[in-house]
């Protein structure tokens, strides 16, 4: 009876690894038939599909007012600057989803009374604009956050505190240091996916909620991980930390060995010896550091029957290591694993 839970949640964390852009199911309006009556002008509402307002690619130049019953909003790829008060009020308690992406709206012209307003909405996609900091809708029912290729700076503590229905949060691409994220996550219990990649981070976000399962902060500037940073996250199993300037010295004894862990990206660090990691992790990748030796240590801590490491993708290329340097007693440690890259 397992079997098939354990299925889906495995394409949900994938659909949530892959999907990192443009997922909402999007369909061209050439192909859903003719504007329905409630409509606004600029727009088409597909007879078909009463709830949905298509105002994507029209050259915008601001929000048009939503006829009350829409629930779905596509405003993407216009040239959208501000979002004027009144412009939501005949769908406050109906909007679902909001898709602001490739605009150019800044925090100043949004006004009150607008996304302020929205209590139901569950998507809020805000990418690709020059928001400095957050526009959070009251919605207790939102789900999924994008506010990726922003400007954003700050993300006040505070903002999440009720969102206890937010599974996923997409902030790569911004320029958020640590201090400027403090706290800020800690709201959503349910929290399923963070992605602060891009960004210019010191260390990992603090204040995480202990239901996180991924956790992307590639590519920002992350020189030391908290001793007990991932024993706070008991259910996390994807943790990419890759283009980031990790060194041993910022590696705490241990900082790595959880159970809950499945893969971890180091690549293009600076380690000179693989870290520690938990026999369950399955895939690691440290390619592109300046690792000179290979500790069989790192993967078990003894080895029998039933102490091996689950490793199944080792990537070592771009380091100072060969083949030569494994110890040949790494085949009953290392088992499982297929596929061990070098060059």
């Amino acid at each position: 009876a397992m079997f098939p839970l354990h299925v889906t949640l495995f394409v949900l964390l994938a659909n949530l690894a892959l999907c990192q852009y443009y997922d909402y199911d999007y369909q061209p309006v050439s192909m859903l038939g003719p504007s329905g009556p409630n409509c606004n002008k600029e727009c088409d509402c597909p007879i078909n599909f009463p709830s949905a307002m298509y105002c994507d690619n029209r050259k915008l130049r601001f929000v048009p007012i939503v006829p009350s019953g829409i629930k779905y909003l596509y405003l993407q790829n216009n040239l959208i600057e501000e979002i004027k008060a009144g412009v939501f009020d005949n769908v406050t308690d109906s909007l679902r989803w909001l898709v602001l992406d490739h605009n150019h709206i800044t925090n100043a012209k949004i006004e009150k009374g607008t996304i302020d307003k929205l209590t139901a909405l569950e998507k809020l996609f805000f990418s690709f604009n020059n928001i400095t900091e957050p526009a959070i809708p009251p919605s207790k029912f939102l789900e999924e956050l994008k506010m990726m290729n922003n400007k954003l700076s700050k993300f006040p503590s505070g903002l999440l505190t009720d969102k206890v229905n937010l599974t996923s949060i997409s902030l790569q691409h911004n320029e958020l240091t640590s201090e400027a994220i403090t706290d800020a996550f800690k709201g959503p219990k349910k929290l399923l996916s963070l992605d602060v990649s891009h960004n210019k981070l010191r260390k990992l976000p603090a204040g995480v909620p202990s239901s996180l399962e991924i956790l992307y902060a590639d590519y920002n500037d992350i020189d030391k991980i908290g001793a007990g940073y991932l024993k706070k996250l008991p259910s996390l199993r994807y943790l990419r930390v890759s283009h980031n300037n990790l060194e041993d010295s910022g590696i705490p004894a241990g900082a790595f060995n959880v159970t809950s862990l499945l893969e971890l990206d180091l690549s293009f660090n600076r380690l000179q010896s693989i870290p520690e990691v938990n026999e369950q992790l399955e895939q690691l990748y440290l390619q592109a550091n300046e690792i000179n030796k290979f500790d069989l240590a790192s993967f078990c801590k003894f080895t029998g029957p039933l102490n091996y490491s689950r490793l199944k993708h080792l990537r070592l290329d771009a380091n100072i290591i060969t083949y030569s340097d494994i110890p040949p007693e790494s085949a009953n440690c290392l088992r499982q694993a297929s596929d061990i890259m070098f060059e």
